[in-house]
């Protein structure tokens, strides 16, 4: 049987990533850290006051191992070395290397991908996501030969991610707010973190016990990758629709944080689910109009017409972005922003560190709960309402067998770009980030590759989930019938 060779070192829209034992590697990773190392020495020695690298994990398999490997290479090459004592999210380690004035962070995470990969995140000293232009000077350092070690060793110490991390985000949320409801029995939290980093985190931070469902470790993660989507949340749904019935008088919330808790989902106390496109809005009019935070809206192109109403209606700017939070975090460096987000559930604040988090998103929701006595579904309806617009979205993700297929569907994109889509007629085409569609019934199609894996990504928002569903059928048919 003949093993199949590795897959070069590419970053994709947040780090590289690979499948374990196959692309990545120990050998790999220690090269990946030491090239990052000198990297980040090389953009960030003016912000930061040594040369200290922050390297944290989250729970995925040998991720600690892998951590431990890339702390000794990199230690090697005569840097300080902070290493997390346990997992923690990949945004308090973004918050460490900020914190600390390190030269930067390097995380062994692959997020929300299936069990079989693990990744590496790197962190600027800024305490966000690097840039395309410095992980590319990673790849240039690789690609030209890590020269032999200068035998000069750096020095390693281990340290607990969470206490500063926690510190930070509670300065930041009226947490005795959030306390008081809970207290007063007026609201009840629950947490599906998804057998990932946000295990314990809302517990740490509101300083209360807080239901999660599938917290323990599982490297298999329950069978499913461990990302934030509706489907994956029957038994979070069957817990807050038991806690409703047996106190009515009280409003449940859910949150859904995937594998390194910087993406976020939501439910309501009916069960319904709410994803970064619904949650989005609700910070957006929680922090401008309750909170008086100003500044400017960035949303990518997958986002939610809802976001730009909104900011019009709040007087707020609005930017747009391509998907892939470190081009949010690049607009938050250059300008002042009030809040970024994506699709996928990465949100972002210009107050707080250029970095998704998932645990602070979940904070100031259950905030603008606390405070306004309502339900998180019934906040959402109201926005909606404020502007009359009405809003249904879904995407749907395609396997497909190789690249080659996705080369050929790029292909007949640019060649044969489809004038009518499920009978109605596309007005315009935006190709900052894949294909977007903007449809005659004011929806819109976006078809888009994964920078990871070999799949295709297909996003809709329509008025109606009859336009939704017809709309991803089109698109859905037409795809397989390439693959």
């Amino acid at each position: 049987m003949s093993i199949p060779s590795k897959k070069p070192i590419k970053f994709g829209t947040d780090g590289w990533r690979g499948i374990i034992a196959a692309d990545f590697t120990f050998e790999r990773v220690q090269r990946v850290a030491i090239a990052a190392a000198y990297v980040l020495k090389e953009n960030y020695a003016d912000q930061a006051t040594s040369d200290t690298v922050i390297v944290g994990y989250d729970r995925r398999f040998l991720a600690n191992e892998f951590a431990l490997a890339a702390a000794e290479a990199i230690q090697g090459e005569g840097f300080t070395v902070k290493l997390a004592n346990c997992f923690s999210p990949t945004p308090a380690l973004s918050y460490a290397a900020h914190h600390q004035k390190a030269l930067g962070a390097i995380a062994m995470t692959a997020s929300h991908n299936p069990a079989g990969y693990l990744g590496l995140k790197v962190k600027g000293a800024f305490g966000g996501s690097v840039s395309g232009e410095i992980t590319a000077q990673i790849e240039a350092k690789l690609d030209a030969g890590i020269p032999p070690s200068n035998g000069t060793n750096g020095s390693l110490e281990y340290f607990d991610p969470w206490a500063d991390y926690c510190d930070g985000l509670q300065r930041l949320v009226d947490v005795e707010a959030i306390r008081g409801a809970i207290a007063a029995g007026k609201l009840e939290v629950f947490a599906d973190v998804m057998y990932g980093a946000a295990s314990g985190g809302l517990t740490q931070l509101l300083n209360e016990t807080i239901q999660e469902v599938h917290c323990d470790p599982d490297p298999l993660f329950g069978g499913r990758a461990p990302e934030p989507l509706e489907k994956n949340l029957s038994q979070l749904k069957r817990v807050i629709r038991s806690a409703q019935a047996q106190n009515p008088e009280a409003i449940q919330v859910g949150f859904v944080f995937d594998g390194d808790s910087d993406r976020i989902a939501a439910v309501d106390s009916a069960g319904n689910f709410l994803s970064s496109q619904k949650l989005i809005p609700v910070l957006l009019a929680h922090l401008s109009q309750n909170r008086g935070y100003g500044g400017e809206v960035v949303k990518t192109v997958s986002g939610s017409d809802l976001i730009p109403l909104l900011s019009e209606s709040f007087n707020l700017p609005l930017f747009e972005t391509p998907i892939g939070y470190k081009y949010i975090a690049e607009r938050m460096l250059d300008e002042k922003v009030l809040l970024g987000g994506e699709e996928s559930g990465g949100i972002g604040y210009g107050h707080h560190i250029p970095e998704r988090d998932a645990l602070l998103a979940a904070l100031y929701v259950l905030e603008a709960i606390a405070t306004s006595g309502k339900d998180l579904g019934d906040i959402y309806q109201g926005l909606l309402d404020q502007v009359g617009f009405s809003s249904v979205y879904d995407r749907i993700d395609l396997h497909l067998k190789d690249f080659s297929i996705r080369d050929r569907l790029l292909s007949e994109l640019k060649d044969n770009t489809p004038t009518t889509i499920a009978d109605k007629k596309v007005l315009d085409c935006n190709t900052k980030d894949g294909y977007k569609f903007r449809l005659a019934d004011q929806s819109w199609l976006l078809i888009r590759f994964s920078g990871t894996e070999p799949v295709l990504r297909l996003y809709c928002e329509a008025p109606t989930i009859d336009d939704v569903n017809n709309t991803l059928a089109w698109a859905k048919t037409w795809a397989e019938s390439f693959n």
